[in-house]
């Protein structure tokens, strides 16, 4: 492990890089902290927020580890550590921790990819000075066996125009409207990596129920680096398990999206290690699903069956039933055709925000879920589909609904005219003439569709089907 930084470097206490000035550590909380120091010697640990020391004794090993305390938040704090050399962590916040994690849509910085960029992200990074939002992002890197650190020195910064056009955009967004509405600091912690699989990020444990998959014996069965089962989750994740959190967002499934039954299998049990992992039954963990995009334009494409990114979308949409305590932004609105990464990262982050802030801290007066789809009826030709989480209705913004389809028991599809109901349930209508005893309905059910339905709030309805067909 490294040390904290080069003014310390003389000092025997060591910390992996998660530990640092300007870090924020989850305020109410016990939380851990470990690193290496003199073997057998009794490590001092002092906490300025509550004048706290602790009497911390080192392994034989020179390992040591130790949970402390923290009050409500506030600050700047400073934490000691002290085996004879004083190792101090200055201008330390207790405030809200979260991990923001997932493949290149939560990578992508505000100030955006070359030649893709981010809505309006001069604006936002010349307005981001706020020494209450703190950030690090873990290197990249993919190993066979799990770190303890990360491969190279990653810091923890405030939020600055300096500083903030280098970190993710998603989380950036979701920390901001986190600490407007919470008035408390923010920690964001990124451990992402572009084009990575959901395999990629779950440890050799998390996928023993999953046989089939090859977990890499050694360096060179990694190939490529962000789609290696476990290995991600060992060379960046794995450093940061323990960190006091307070949840996870989580935008990723672009790289599975040509398995989505697998997909809806993998997530939950990636989510279920994880909260292992840290000890914590079910923290918060909310995530984005994948925007309409044509895959098409990727090779190697196939078309038909499965190949369609609805039914991950789909896949991720069950998922939110089937993961206690989680919740999913819908982003159907927002892909874009001919480029993966869509450019309103700041649309990402805050819904994925409003439902930290509705589920997590119990605001209130808001909506922060999409309308989600209940059930169907049949009536002779005509079908009507019931929705959730509308309590204001539903609208296009005058726009005509081109996006349901019904089929019969054909299983062939047919675009379907759809009206929106105006009585107590929230509530669409659908005709078809080629379909005279429906059977089965989708909406937005293509690889690049812009979504029309939404709840009068504002917030649209995901993609869905009625049907388990294969294709």
């Amino acid at each position: 492990m490294a040390a904290a930084g080069a003014a310390t470097a003389a000092a025997e206490v060591k910390l992996p890089y998660i530990f640092g000035s300007n870090m924020v550590l989850q305020q109410h909380s016990e939380v851990a902290l470990w690193g290496e120091a003199r073997a057998g010697a009794t490590l001092v640990l002092e906490t300025s927020w509550n004048g706290r020391r602790y009497a911390v004794e080192v392994g034989s090993d020179g390992r040591w580890r130790q949970k402390v305390s923290t009050a409500g938040a506030g600050g700047p704090y400073e934490v000691t550590l002290n085996d004879g050399a004083p190792l101090t962590l200055a201008n330390v916040m207790l405030g809200e921790v979260w991990l923001c994690s997932g493949q290149s849509n939560m990578e992508m910085p505000v100030k955006g990819y070359r030649n893709q960029p981010t809505t309006d992200a001069n604006r936002y990074i010349l307005h981001s000075r706020n020494k209450n939002i703190r950030c690090i992002t873990a290197p990249r890197a993919s190993t066979v066996a799990p770190q303890g650190n990360f491969s190279r020195e990653a810091l923890w910064q405030e939020a600055s125009p300096a500083s903030t056009g280098s970190f993710s955009a998603t989380a950036y967004h979701f920390g901001k409207l986190l600490n407007d509405l919470l008035d408390v600091p923010v920690g964001l912690v990124c451990v992402s990596y572009g084009g990575a699989t959901v395999e990629a990020w779950m440890s050799k444990e998390a996928l023993a129920d999953f046989p089939d998959v090859k977990i890499p014996k050694s360096a060179d069965d990694i190939k490529p680096v962000n789609r290696t089962p476990t290995t991600l989750y060992n060379a960046m994740l794995n450093p940061v398990v323990g960190y006091g959190i307070r949840g996870c967002i989580w935008y990723q499934g672009e790289s599975n999206y040509e398995a989505p039954d697998r997909y809806a299998l993998l997530l939950p049990a990636m989510v279920r290690s994880w909260r292992r992992a840290w000890g914590a039954d079910e923290f918060p963990f909310y995530y984005a699903q994948i925007a309409p995009f044509d895959y098409a334009s990727l090779p190697p494409y196939r078309k038909g069956g499965k190949y369609n990114s609805a039914f991950l979308r789909d896949a991720q949409r069950k998922c939110e039933s089937a993961i206690p305590n989680a919740a999913m932004a819908v982003l159907i609105d927002r892909g874009e055709e001919r480029c993966i990464h869509p450019a309103d990262k700041h649309v990402a982050g805050e819904r994925l925000a409003l439902q930290a802030l509705a589920r997590t801290y119990g605001l209130a007066g808001f909506a922060f879920a999409s309308p989600s789809y209940k059930e169907m009826k049949v009536s002779g030709d005509t079908v009507t589909v019931y929705f959730d989480n509308a309590p204001m209705g539903l609208t296009s913004y005058g726009r005509e609904l081109a996006l349901f389809e019904v089929a019969g028991a054909n299983r062939t599809f047919y675009p379907a005219k759809a009206t929106i109901n105006s009585g107590k349930y929230a509530s669409v209508m659908l005709a078809c003439p080629q379909v005279k005893e429906p059977v089965a309905v989708r909406y937005a059910f293509g690889d690049f569709v812009v979504g029309d339905l939404f709840g009068t709030e504002g917030l649209p309805v995901s993609s869905f089907r009625t049907d388990s067909w294969d294709e």
